[in-house]
């Protein structure tokens, strides 16, 4: 049975574990050749949890935490050698899309081996958990150096030999972090944001080359899942928490194998996602959902009829009337009024 990737080549930048590595093994599956890559061979250990936040854990804490390591160890060798095992065609380019060179690098490397480059899913991230006024400059560039900043690199040395192809496919991971988390950690929130608005100025840019541009923001159990879970137990051990006042985190027991990203990918890296570009889609276990084009024509907006400036007590009265009728920040943890419940309106 033919594949929905047959003859396609695939670059799965941060394939070595986690989501990155089930997307590449299912791009393969569905007939592509597939590029796999990280940063360099071995997993990378560590992102979040330092050596001195490791030494605080508890013995059992540190055997949960080591277990959940093997599990996920891998580097872009063995999610090659995992594809050729199952009769796919592979091959691993350690490589730091953070860096310009190493980018051109990796898109040369899908050229030189297969001849051409119809897919880009960049999928590589970079994470931090801080109170907002404790980020630092390195932590802030951090995050950004991959998130949007690597997944141009990738873009940029893989467009044109899509516009001479005439057909492409980009995915481009983000988060639901873009809508603002419970967690503390605005420079993702902030990074994520910026590779939606990257997406759709290319998706816009690119349309007339047969190029389709598109994120997608996963929730999966990952590295970053249990190193955040990690973090924090040491957090709440010390009487702090990693969760904005008032709001919860989701427990690592509740997210979904990373696997179950990969099925919709494939769809959207195939030629049936012919009319689909510049749209973002939630993908977390069996559920997608695709989140509405923001745009002021859809909006709520509020006009004055006449050409003269708007009086300050004016524009209160319209603002308040149609906007803040029925308004809950999403800022506020205070669960929404019920009607008709115990007073609340």
């Amino acid at each position: 049975m033919a594949g929905l990737l047959d003859g396609r080549v695939a670059i799965v930048a941060g394939s070595g574990q986690g989501i990155g590595r089930a997307i590449a093994l299912k791009f393969a599956a569905e007939g592509a050749k597939v590029v796999t890559n990280n940063t360099k061979p071995g997993s990378i250990g560590k992102a979040m949890v330092s050596d001195e936040k490791y030494a605080k854990l508890t013995d059992e804490q540190k055997k949960w935490f080591q277990e959940k390591y093997e599990e996920e160890n891998g580097d872009a060798e063995t999610t090659a050698a995992k594809i050729k095992a199952a009769g796919g065609e592979a091959t691993a380019c350690f490589a730091d899309i953070t860096n310009e060179a190493d980018a051109k690098r990796l898109v040369d490397t899908a050229v030189n081996t297969y001849g051409k480059i119809d897919i880009v899913c960049n999928v590589a991230g970079r994470f931090g958990v801080s109170d907002i006024e404790d980020i630092t400059e390195e932590l802030w560039d951090r995050v950004f150096d991959v998130k949007p900043k690597g997944y141009f690199f990738v873009m940029k040395y893989a467009i044109p030999h899509m516009k001479k192809a005439g057909y492409g496919r980009i995915l481009n991971c983000a988060s639901p972090a873009f809508m603002g988390d419970t967690i503390k950690h605005a420079e993702y929130c902030a990074s994520n944001a910026g590779v939606i608005g990257l997406t759709r100025g290319a998706a816009k840019e690119l349309w007339s080359y047969g190029i389709r541009v598109n994120t997608f923001c996963p929730a999966a159990r990952t590295r970053a899942a249990y190193e955040i879970e990690t973090l924090r137990q040491e957090a709440e051990a010390e009487g702090k928490s990693l969760s904005a006042p008032g709001t919860t985190m989701f427990s690592y027991e509740s997210n979904t194998p990373p696997e179950n990203v990969a099925p919709f990918l494939v769809y959207l890296a195939s030629d049936k996602s012919e009319k689909v570009s510049g749209t973002t889609f939630i993908v977390i276990g069996n559920m997608v959902g695709m989140v509405p084009d923001p745009s002021m024509f859809t909006s709520t907006l509020i006009m004055k009829q006449s050409p003269e400036q708007w009086e300050v007590d004016e524009v209160i009265k319209e603002a308040e009337e149609k906007f803040f009728t029925n308004y809950r920040s999403i800022a506020d943890p205070a669960p929404p009024a019920i009607p008709g419940v115990g007073g609340l309106n």
